[in-house]
This record gives C-alpha cells, sequence and structure tokens, in this order.
C-alpha cells in the first residue's frame, strides 16, 4: 500500500464526509432546492452543504490556512500559508439532471519564494465510485493505491479527446467551432462528460488521450493539473505555455500528443 502524507489524509477524509451526503442528495435530485446563480448556471443546497463540510473538516484541521471556494469565494487565512482550493461540486448541471457524473476538488497552493504560487497537492473523488485520484508534488498520481500514468498513444488517429463544449452565457462558440473543427477529423472520438475535474484525472489515468478547454474556474483545474504532471503529462495554454490560469485555457496530454494537438488548435485560432 502507498502511504500518503498527513495532508493528503485530512483532504481524503474531508471529501469522504462531504461524499455521502451528496450521494443521498443525488438519489434525491427531483426534490433539491435550486436557485439560480446566472444563466445556464445553478447552485444546489447539496452543494452549499458539501462546501460547509468541507470548509469545516479543512479549516479545523490546518486553522490558519485560506481558501478558494467556488461558492463563498475567497476566505483569507496567514498569508504564509498555503490555501485550499475547492470545488465541492463540478459537474453541478450532471448532477441536477441525475447525470452520475460528478467530483469533490481539492487542491493545495503555496506561494513560492518569487511570488509565484503552486499547487502541490492535489485530490478529486468520485463519490459514486468511491475513486480518489491524489497526488502530490513529486510523488506521482495515484488512484486509491494504484500509480497513474497518462496514456502512451502516439497517434492522434487512435486518441480519444475529452473538451468542454460553450454553453448559454459560458464561453466563445466561435473559437471551440474552430479548435473543433481542426481536432475531431484527426482522432479517434471527441467525448464531453460536463465535469473538468474528472476530464483531467481521467487524463492522469489514460482513460483519455488528452483534453482542451477555455473559461474555466481555478477550482476547476487546480487539482486535475497536478494529476496531470505527477503521471507524467503535460499542461500548456494555447499558445504552449505556463499562464493556463490567467488565460483561463487548457491543453492537456502526454509529450507526443501534446505537441500534436497544439499544432493543430494553434492553427486553427491563426
Amino acid at each position: 500500500m502507498v502511504s500518503h502524507s498527513g495532508l493528503m489524509t485530512v483532504m481524503d477524509r474531508a471529501a469522504r464526509k462531504a461524499g455521502p451526503r451528496l450521494r443521498r442528495d443525488f438519489n434525491e435530485v427531483q426534490q433539491l432546492q435550486v436557485s439560480r446563480k446566472g444563466p445556464a448556471d445553478f447552485v444546489t443546497m447539496a452543494d452549499q452543504r458539501a462546501e460547509q463540510t468541507l470548509f469545516e473538516e479543512l479549516s479545523r484541521a490546518r486553522r490558519d490556512w485560506g481558501f478558494l471556494m467556488e461558492e463563498r469565494g475567497e476566505v483569507a487565512g496567514d498569508p504564509n500559508k498555503p490555501r485550499f482550493i475547492v470545488d465541492p461540486l463540478d459537474g453541478t448541471t450532471n448532477f441536477l439532471h441525475g447525470i452520475p457524473h460528478f467530483a469533490i476538488s481539492i487542491a493545495v497552493e503555496e506561494t513560492l519564494p518569487n511570488g509565484k504560487r503552486e499547487v502541490t497537492s492535489a485530490l478529486v473523488y468520485q463519490p459514486l465510485t468511491d475513486e480518489a485520484f491524489w497526488a502530490e508534488k513529486g510523488r506521482g498520481a495515484w488512484v486509491q493505491s494504484e500509480r497513474l500514468r497518462v496514456s502512451a498513444r502516439r497517434d492522434l488517429a487512435d486518441s480519444l479527446i475529452a473538451t468542454g463544449i460553450p454553453f448559454l452565457g459560458h464561453g466563445n462558440f466561435a473559437e471551440w467551432s474552430r479548435i473543433f473543427g481542426a481536432i475531431a477529423p484527426e482522432v479517434a472520438g471527441i467525448r464531453r462528460l460536463g465535469a473538468a475535474s474528472l476530464d483531467l484525472a481521467w487524463v492522469a489515468a489514460g482513460r483519455f488521450d488528452g483534453f482542451w478547454e477555455s473559461n474555466l474556474q481555478h477550482w476547476d483545474t487546480a487539482a486535475g493539473m497536478l494529476l496531470i504532471k505527477e503521471a507524467g503529462g503535460f499542461v500548456t495554454d494555447f499558445r504552449g505555455g505556463e499562464k493556463m490560469v490567467e488565460r483561463s485555457e487548457y491543453l492537456a496530454a502526454n509529450d507526443v500528443l501534446q505537441s500534436k494537438l497544439h499544432k493543430l488548435l494553434a492553427g486553427a485560432l491563426r
């Protein structure tokens, strides 16, 4: 059995405490109280309860750490300490429609001496399958106690690629259409499953061979990016650089497919 740090134990315990309530609420999805937060962007009582549970559990274990959370936003902590980045329910629309594909995402972000921030611990937990994808910087990526590796495929024609599709009030459909038009004819298939944290975790697990999406929030991607890097993959922005968060652009795959996908994507955006 692989061992992980005390911090990862804290993160795993918090996710597993929030998970059962999400499972119960999912089974009663028709009775959930739902409010509109924006165009086609729903927030549920289940989402809020999960976030409260995660906040309580994590802050109890690391009392002076800050938070960046989807619902309550930024919660200040000791500026010299790390902070948690939390999405309590990634895949809310799936959840509301009874589609069993959603996750809890928790990352730990530390401030480096040069002022830059770096994610050093990550957990993506899928309550319905009880799968915990986790990574710590320099220690690899895992699902439960099984080591993760990105796909070894080298040919686009054999590759299954994940993406997100713009929708009401979110994203640039014209740009996405150009990228789709360049990539789709070259690959074995494209999937849009509706939970970016799981898409990224599945790239780390080799279930997807690559991924692209824009207009994502930091809590959608912070954990998944570390999972991919620790599984031997690469994540860049659409220009091939490292400004994924600033530009809200994410392209991920193994080294060979990353290069091939980037050429197609860059060509589509010229």
